[in-house]
């Protein structure tokens, strides 16, 4: 049986330490300590002594940052699955003009993914209907034996995905009457329809309005990022590509002439080109199409089928969007049964569309700039309404339990925003700097104190203090600025080293941390439970784009500890 989603179980708590005022003031030292114990669980936090209080040093006015744009379930790697494969399945009709609906059987939603995983388990749709499997395959989805689910699931897998099966296997469909449209083999009230989620680092794409089907608010002023120009943007300009990692891939950057620029993404219109189909006048005008978009009737009379060359019978003649070769709909194989009301294109470039492979997944970047306060006060207006209650009172645990739902849902489309990897050098440290100018004289011992981040690694103990060129991420700090359920993935430190977090302010941020030395058993599970996503992107734990959630981790016997 298809195990369900285990509901979350949230991990045991880290080790926390309490240094005194003498062991805090040597802080390498202090790490060392500690270190047997904190290397038993992966992760660990230090609580100062209650003098410790430094400044945050920012500049609240003047700071501003490109915030990234995330959409929850397309982080989690069995999701992102389920996603990519319904996306193919949506993608294969859409090209032939059909809609694709999800059915409802039993009172619930077809899970197609895992439908169409089962059915490839037990022999493939063939031998499942040969060999009447179909009330096993109902059983190992979950469904009630003996209600005739079996049948249901049947008949929606040979409409739904069985022709795209064939289809990949380079097959031809058997000559069977096709159904209309897809949607009308469904009973419309009990099924929805799907909406491709075109991730836009592989289909990048203009939309109007918020990004695809939510049934959460956006969060106020998410706008759409699909033309952003760098060069004259001085703060996005200064979000370069750091570190040891490819953090920002897929984000569309491109260098051109020692500038970063912006991939532009495609205009949304259609340019017709002149028909390669056998015409019964080869000499036709190439303004056959009037501005409106559609076909003058001169050029429809030259329009022959390209499978019987024939040009009689217009009304069945389909001209496929992609190549401009015409088919009638009786000689396709197999025929259709009417004119698709969409957009259609011929088998050959459905099969080259289908075929494309997934380029790397990658975050997209927001097209606005925020201040620390625009977007303190737009996450507080998410969160709020999200939770329809007062910020402040919303306990983490739910926050928690919330998010680890929220990435496993195919139905529910949740997107907030992260500012991520923000450059201390060019926006400024949250730790006071010599270059701070405001710095009260109470404050000043902060400025050299061992524990201010942008200290640390060069302090005499530390190797790196050998290394004469800035590092960012490891000398030079980061700043992240989040939200309510905004994350950073699943990652090994830059160079396998350690890595030291402060939270200046704001609300409670939850870590999860894995004991090193179980670091081939936690790539194992990952690999585990998405080995599609491995197989298109080896690479995968190094671009910082998937999770996982600890829960999954633990049952399989990875220790997972939360801070």
């Amino acid at each position: 049986m298809i195990e369900a989603e285990e509901d979350f179980s949230p991990p045991p708590e880290a080790p926390v330490f309490e240094p005194t005022e003498e062991e805090f003031s040597d802080p390498l030292g202090y790490i060392a300590k500690i270190r047997p114990i904190a290397l038993k669980t992966g992760i660990c936090k230090i609580r100062p002594p209650s003098n410790w209080q430094p400044p945050f040093a920012v500049d609240v006015d003047s700071f501003k940052f490109s915030p990234r744009i995330q959409r929850l379930n397309e982080l989690e790697a069995k999701t992102r699955v389920k996603l990519n494969y319904l996306d193919a399945i949506a993608k294969f009709w859409e090209l032939q003009g059909v809609r694709l609906r999800i059915p409802n059987v039993g009172g619930k939603t077809v899970d197609l993914y895992n439908l169409h995983k089962v059915v490839e388990e037990e022999g493939g749709f063939d031998l499942c209907r040969k060999e009447r499997k179909w009330n096993k395959v109902a059983s190992r989805l979950g469904y009630v034996v003996g209600k005739n689910f079996g049948s249901q699931l049947m008949k929606h897998y040979e409409k739904m995905l069985w022709p795209h099966d064939v289809f990949m296997a380079g097959g031809s469909m058997p000559s069977t009457p096709q159904p209309e449209s897809i949607e009308e083999e469904t009973n419309i009230k009990d099924s929805k329809e799907y909406v491709s989620h075109g991730m836009s680092s592989r289909a990048p794409m203009k939309s109007n309005g918020y990004m695809r089907r939510y049934k959460r608010a956006a969060p106020e002023g998410f706008e759409n990022p699909s033309e952003i120009e760098i060069a004259a943007n001085p703060e996005l300009k200064k979000l370069k590509l750091y570190g040891a990692g490819p953090k920002f891939e897929g984000l569309g950057l491109i260098l051109k002439d020692g500038k970063e620029e912006v991939k532009p993404e495609p205009k949304l219109e259609r340019v017709k080109r002149e028909a390669k189909s056998p015409r019964k006048d080869n000499q036709h005008s190439s303004n056959t199409r009037s501005k409106t978009g559609t076909f003058s009737s001169s050029f429809i009379e030259t329009l022959v089928c390209h499978i019987c060359s024939q040009g009689d019978k217009e009304d069945c003649l389909l001209l496929c969007e992609g190549c401009d070769d015409s088919f009638h709909t009786f000689c396709l194989v197999p025929p259709l049964a009417e004119v698709p009301k969409g957009d259609w294109r011929c088998p050959k470039c459905v099969l080259k569309e289908v075929k494309k492979p997934l380029n790397p997944f990658g975050f997209e970047q927001a097209s606005r700039l925020y201040t620390l306060q625009s977007f303190g006060e737009m996450a507080d207006q998410f969160k709020s309404d999200y939770f329809n209650m007062p910020v402040h009172m919303v306990p983490p645990e739910m926050v928690e339990k919330e998010f680890w739902r929220l990435v496993t849902s195919i139905d529910e489309d949740v997107t907030v925003m992260y500012g991520a990897d923000i450059h201390s050098l060019d926006h400024g440290s949250g730790f006071p700097t010599k270059e701070n100018e405001a710095i009260v004289q109470d404050d000043e011992d902060y400025i050299t104190a061992g524990w201010n981040l942008n200290n640390l690694p060069v302090l005499d103990a530390s190797v790196l203090c050998h290394i004469s060129s800035d590092i960012s991420g490891m000398k030079i700090p980061w700043m992240y600025v989040g939200m309510c359920f905004s994350s950073f993935c699943w990652h090994t430190e830059d160079h396998w080293s350690y890595s030291i977090n402060y939270l200046h302010w704001g609300e409670p941020k939850t870590w999860y941390g894995v004991p090193g030395s179980y670091a081939e058993d936690f790539e194992t599970v990952m690999k585990s439970n998405a080995p599609e996503l491995f197989e298109a992107q080896p690479d995968l734990l190094h671009q910082l784009v998937t999770i996982i959630s600890p829960t999954v981790l633990r049952k399989n016997n990875v220790p997972v500890r939360s801070d």
